[in-house]
């Protein structure tokens, strides 16, 4: 069935339901194990597979190197559809995803041209950014020194979404100078050790945990030339969380459908002797299913900004600067937005069933869940402030930020 038919709205080009045809049995199988595998904590190292051999790994890259083409406003609709079968496999490949667009937008033809044959090849990419500990604001603990003329990486990192499933980890490190440094680590080189010892309460399939790296030999044409990110990276890595949050409202609306639909029991004091046929509750149902069609549309709005400030950057264009600042405008201003509409949603979709909804089988919760996981990694309050100051004064949003001791 079409997203039009479903009554999700039309995808963002004429060619779309084509493209999304060729993964939506994907996301069916993965889908219909979700709730097993979130009970069980099972790693989704098959279904990330079942992706890799589909090419959705590859859907930004051309045609001729192996991929799709896909306009950033269709990768955000697919993901969208993949995040209603499983948050977690979307938000795994969150850094694969932006570790494709610094190679698009790489200003080395040599280090582009490596990576787009590695990732149409159908090789795969992890997070190695974020650490936690004594490292100050705008500074990394992880340090790649030179030994017997090589550069050896020592450190740590947290949040190493995705990696665990990836060939290769993003590093973002320092030089023994505090100079930044971006390498492609691959995940078995000897001196890597990763972990699976993420423990929050949502997105727990995710492989959000530790990865060590103890005297890493690093081949040098792994370090990226220039370790600058692509120019919309804040908005992209922002978006992907926001299409994870409307897929997640997505499948919670299908559900709370599907059951009311499926129960037989009623309350004496309610409105019918069917639940369907209540209209209190199809008024509840109506609204879990009206936030999630409006965080996608607002994800999908965003989406234009963000293809904008690609087609610029690559066109070369004195655009390009402009153009990313209100991109990052857009996705700011549909952060809280988004975020409450998906957290009210996965709510509220228990006033239309009964006790029985809150039952493990049922993993109904895991939408909060993993919804306000989400949510809670990047605070929208600060979000809200930028809008505003831009609304007031035209100050531009931060382009990178990082976490870190004062």
């Amino acid at each position: 069935m079409s997203q039009t038919d479903a009554g999700w709205g039309a995808g963002p080009s004429a060619r779309y339901e084509t493209l999304a045809d060729r993964f939506r049995p994907v996301f069916a199988e993965i889908r219909a194990t979700a709730v097993e595998r979130d009970r069980e904590r099972r790693l989704p190292h098959a279904e990330i597979g079942w992706l890799r051999e589909a090419n959705f790994t590859t859907l930004r890259l051309s045609p001729e190197a192996g991929g799709h083409g896909a306009s950033l406003p269709e990768l955000f609709a697919l993901l969208i559809e993949l995040s209603a079968a499983d948050s977690n496999v979307t938000n795994a490949l969150r850094a694969h995803f932006g570790f494709t667009e610094d190679a698009l937008c790489s200003s080395s033809p040599e280090w582009r041209a490596a990576w787009i044959e590695q990732i149409g090849a159908g090789k795969t990419i992890g997070s190695g950014v974020s650490e936690t500990g004594p490292a100050k604001v705008g500074a990394f603990d992880t340090v790649v020194r030179r030994r017997d003329g090589r550069p050896v990486v020592d450190g740590r990192k947290f949040y190493t979404t995705g990696s665990l499933f990836a060939d290769y980890i993003h590093l973002s490190a320092e030089d023994e100078a505090g100079g930044a440094v971006t390498a492609a680590v691959p995940v078995r080189a000897p001196g890597v050790t990763i972990v699976d010892d993420w423990d929050g309460f949502g997105q727990a399939l995710t492989a959000s945990g530790t990865a060590t790296f103890e005297g890493v030999a690093l081949d040098p044409a792994l370090i990226k030339p220039d370790p600058a990110r692509f120019p919309y990276a804040m908005a992209f890595f922002q978006l992907v969380h926001l299409a994870t949050l409307a897929g997640i409202g997505r499948a919670a609306a299908d559900d709370v459908a599907r059951l009311v639909a499926e129960r037989t029991r009623v309350y004496s004091h309610g409105n019918a002797g069917r639940t369907a046929d209540d209209p209190q509750i199809q008024a509840v149902v109506g609204r879990v299913r009206a936030n999630a069609y409006a965080a996608g549309a607002t994800v999908l709005k965003a989406a234009e900004a963000v293809q904008r400030v690609h087609d610029a950057h690559q066109a070369g264009s004195n655009e390009a600067e402009r153009q990313a600042t209100l991109a990052d405008v857009e996705v700011n201003q549909a952060v809280s937005v988004v975020t409450d509409l998906i957290l009210s949603a996965t709510t509220s979709l228990f006033d239309a069933l009964g006790a029985s909804a809150v039952k493990v089988g049922a993993g109904l919760d895991r939408y909060w869940r993993n919804a306000r996981t989400i949510a809670s990694h990047n605070p929208r309050i600060y979000r809200d402030r930028s809008v505003g100051s831009f609304a007031i004064s035209g100050e531009a949003p931060p382009r990178q930020y990082r976490v870190g001791t004062a």
